[in-house]
């Protein structure tokens, strides 16, 4: 007993840790967007002030870059899941000695540097004739972007009861059918992660958009540039805006998710209702 109350105690305090670990450097970011210092920083705190949204709300370059990282996010997302879905539809359907092979093979992205994703692609299309830009950006990013697709989806697929694709296809239903109508509403929460995890991958990225921008311009490019030139607490309002938008999201999903299973919750009662009352009249 004593054993389990030291193991508990012991996890409690490195969830605490861990949290800390987490949400201290937010914290300190966001507290830095109210300083009046020039430099982003709460050591010395010199005043309270908002002019730093006002910056923001100012810089047209810093809005620019934001816009091109959304946009790069959507057209990866557009890419990769669908690549990512098929990769692990047909994965999962090889044999044992087949699927190692190019499991590995899709998975190796993943295990190399972004430098050497973004200077080899740059390389390639540019003796096609394909310039840098957005376009190679998205085309670099979605190379290695597609293996974490396929792995969520492989994963969710582990799951899948491969006797309702038989009995579908033995009741005379197409391919096209069973994907749509039994392996998609399956596949649909992995789908969505992994949508959401292409665009965070995505809109993080540098290493590989660096060499394949052309002379677009990215967030994380922008505010690298900004860290040697002079980074001022406009980037930490930036910052703060897409915490609190990243957080309103969470809990609006989460809201959804429960009302939704409240809502399969209580068909579930009506239908078991509607049974005991038929087996009542029978």
């Amino acid at each position: 007993m004593r054993s389990e109350r030291a193991s508990d105690r012991i996890l409690q305090v490195y969830l605490g840790l861990f949290l800390l670990y987490l949400f201290v450097p937010l914290v300190v970011m966001a507290v830095a967007t109210f300083n009046t210092s020039r430099f982003p920083t709460v050591t010395p705190w010199t005043g309270f002030t908002t002019r730093w949204f006002e910056a923001l709300y100012n810089d047209a370059g810093m809005w620019n870059a934001l816009k091109n990282s959304f946009i790069i996010g959507f057209a990866v997302i557009v890419v990769s899941v669908p690549m990512g879905v098929a990769a692990a539809v047909v994965l999962n359907g090889l044999h044992a000695r087949a699927r190692s092979f190019l499991y590995a093979l899709m998975v190796s992205p993943l295990l190399t540097p972004g430098v050497i994703i973004g200077i080899s692609t740059l390389v390639f299309w540019d003796r096609l004739g394909v310039k840098g830009g957005l376009h190679l950006a998205t085309i670099g990013q979605s190379s290695f972007i597609i293996a974490y697709v396929m792995l969520m989806v492989l994963a969710r697929l582990q799951r899948f009861d491969s006797s309702l694709e038989e009995a579908a296809l033995d009741l005379g239903a197409s391919h096209t059918q069973v994907f749509r109508r039994i392996l998609a509403p399956h596949l649909r929460p992995a789908i969505l992660s992994g949508a959401v995890l292409a665009f965070f991958q995505s809109f993080e990225n540098y290493n590989t958009t660096l060499f394949t921008r052309g002379t677009d311009t990215t967030l994380t490019i922008y505010i690298a540039s900004k860290v040697r030139t002079g980074l001022t607490p406009a980037v930490n309002a930036l910052g703060l805006i897409l915490i609190l938008v990243t957080v309103l999201g969470a809990v609006g999903y989460e809201i959804m998710r429960r009302r939704e299973q409240a809502r399969e919750r209580e068909a579930l009662r009506r239908s078991e209702q509607a049974g005991m009352q038929e087996l009542q009249l029978a």
